[in-house]
């Protein structure tokens, strides 16, 4: 026991005389005093030659010794640590590091994935489809037959080297492929860009976003897609918005209806989103046509359905107030800081 005394003590004077002035001292310091073969290990060694009933004292020994040295050796580093910052080219290099920006999702992004999480509560899933499209899925199996009046509708762009082929301009055409597989009932969403060749302003563009649905299946009515749709409003706006639906034509449905609540960028008062009428469509909607069914080899004597598709961007426009729908698309790194990272 008096012999590990000793040789504690005599590493005591040792560590109080071991020279730091740099970083690589302090290292030489760790390495010397406490590494898996330094001084405190191999004096560690010696407790098997302690006698049993004075090991607890020898193991109270060799904890304040392993605790002095961990001391000086923290001393020693941080010395080295700050003056080797302070030195040199002047950085500090015990700073943290720059934080870069995080990004986030863009507003369209947003509110496509809030449409789709909506209906995913009725039971909805998620069908996706090409964006370069042929006329039969694009056109014909809707019921818009080749020099049908109703293409007129939709300003198409087609693809120069075949005619055949065009930028989908509604994600219908998804609609049409998930009811060719046969797999019934049908209950899709399908959200995804479409393109139309119309005038760029402050509520139309060239290309935009769109979720379509789909519900088939035997006796549905054209009230259980007026209930589908108040659900999601009064979920997405609030149980008080003001809804009105207005009949309309599609090919694709009949009936078919337009939906429209109250404008909120003016309140209902008028303004240029809403046309001065306080109202903004955000739907279209309707009976799926019993032509579309039989095109799609589904017997319209037995199954019945529903279907609605709606523009992203002006929901995101009432929903977050941008009174300009240009501003989604012209990457505007102030206008999409507005939009910070969710929690």
């Amino acid at each position: 026991m008096e012999a590990l005394r000793q040789q504690l003590a005599q590493l005591r004077q040792e560590i109080d005389s071991f020279a730091v002035t740099q970083a690589a001292d302090a290292e030489a310091f760790r390495i010397r005093f406490l590494g898996t073969k330094g001084a405190l290990k191999s004096v560690m060694g010696e407790m098997k030659n302690v006698a049993p009933e004075q090991r607890k004292e020898a193991g109270q020994l060799l904890n304040e010794f392993k605790a002095y040295a961990e001391s000086i050796y923290q001393q020693h580093l941080d010395r080295t640590t700050t003056a080797s910052t302070d030195t040199g080219s002047g950085i500090d290099r015990s700073l943290p590091g720059s934080t870069q920006p995080i990004g986030s999702r863009h507003p369209v992004t947003r509110m496509k994935n809030e449409i789709v999480a909506i209906f995913q509560k009725l039971g909805f899933a998620v069908a996706e489809g090409p964006e370069i499209e042929d006329d039969w899925h694009n056109f014909g199996a809707l019921n818009l037959p080749e020099h049908h009046p109703a293409r007129d509708m939709q300003d198409t762009f087609y693809v120069q080297q075949n005619p055949d082929w065009v930028l989908r301009t509604h994600t219908s055409s998804v609609q049409i492929r998930e009811m060719e597989k046969g797999t019934l009932p049908i209950r899709m969403l399908m959200p995804g860009r479409v393109f139309r060749n119309e005038t760029i302003s402050a509520r139309s563009h060239c290309f935009f976003h769109q979720v379509e649905g789909l519900y088939i299946d035997e006796q549905v009515s054209f009230a259980d897609l007026k209930q589908t749709l108040y659900f999601f409003v009064q979920e997405m706006y609030g149980k008080d918005v003001k809804v009105r639906f207005r009949p309309s034509y599609f090919p694709f449905t009949e009936p078919s209806a337009e939906m429209d609540i109250t404008c909120f960028i003016c309140g209902g008062d008028g303004c240029p989103v809403c046309k001065k009428s306080g109202w903004v469509e955000i739907l279209g909607c309707g009976m799926v046509h019993p032509n579309v069914l039989r095109n799609c080899n589904i017997d319209p004597e037995k199954y019945t359905g529903f279907a609605f598709g709606m523009g992203v961007e002006r929901p995101a426009m009432l929903k977050y107030g941008v009174n300009d729908l240009r501003l989604f698309s012209e990457n505007d790194v102030r206008f999409l800081r507005q939009f910070p990272a969710l929690t």
